[in-house]
């Protein structure tokens, strides 16, 4: 959950929260848990007590009022809300000289999908994630935190107003990779076409996958390969979830 009053944002979770304590452990200005789990936490107050931060014992449903949920697990720590920093081209000119990928997401509506892209990024080395820059694209929540286990620590996350614009500004000097259903290559396949590019993978909404002006501006379309795909076989089922997807592209990406 969101304080909009003080600009800050509830990370709950004890995995997440332990994560964000071993990481960035000074972003953290209040800190709330319940008694049951306050000795896992003696060190953490230490720090924050030396640096005039907060930290209180309060009951369950009080750390369920500051989160908005349930999923808590007996410890709330509030951290100043992340920046979403907005890419400009002195950005994209650094990824493209220093040869860094990126993952753009074309309206992932899901904080939970969101998040656990996230944490795929985090584990695969995927430092740069850039998202649409308006309302229906899911950005940092308590819940997409939560469900990154600690990734928020370790990815870069940009906004565009125009991913369609985004593609065009990097066109020649970034391999640009789009998703779909009806394609007929995989990553590996495409990356190892085209060389040492570095490489920028759009991932689509859960329901609609990637827009058409946005396609229109890829210069190839990926499928995640799957048993008899070669014999002209189809899966069971016809897609996996985006966040799957994304892990397995990633993965993917690292063999490249």
């Amino acid at each position: 959950m969101r304080n909009k009053q003080n600009d800050e944002l509830a990370v709950c979770g004890m995995s997440t929260v332990k994560k964000l304590e071993k990481n960035r452990w000074q972003h953290i200005r209040r800190l709330y848990f319940t008694q049951e789990v306050a000795p896992l936490f003696g060190g953490l107050c230490k720090k924050l007590a030396e640096n005039h931060g907060i930290y209180n014992v309060v009951d369950a449903k009080d750390l369920e009022k500051l989160s908005g949920t349930v999923h808590h697990q007996g410890v709330v720590a509030m951290i100043h809300m992340p920046e979403i920093i907005p890419l400009d081209s002195d950005i994209t000119d650094t990824w493209i000289a220093n040869g860094e990928n990126a993952l753009v997401l074309d309206h992932i509506g899901n904080a939970n999908n969101f998040g656990a892209i996230v944490r795929s990024a985090a584990f695969f080395g995927m430092k740069h994630i850039v998202t649409a820059n308006d309302e229906s694209q899911s950005l940092v929540t308590t819940s997409s935190y939560r469900i990154a286990e600690g990734g928020m620590e370790f990815v870069n996350i940009y906004s565009v107003k125009s991913i369609a614009r985004l593609l065009e500004a990097v066109n020649g000097r970034m391999i640009r990779i789009g998703t779909d259903l009806n394609a007929k290559k995989s990553v590996t396949e495409i990356a190892t076409v085209h060389g040492r590019k570095p490489i920028l993978v759009v991932l689509g909404n859960e329901e609609t996958g990637i827009s058409e002006t946005v396609r229109a501006n890829c210069d190839e379309c990926v499928i995640i390969p799957y048993a008899g795909m070669e014999n002209g076989n189809t899966p069971a089922i016809q897609s996996l979830n985006v966040a799957q997807a994304a892990s397995i592209i990633l993965y993917e990406l690292g063999k490249k």
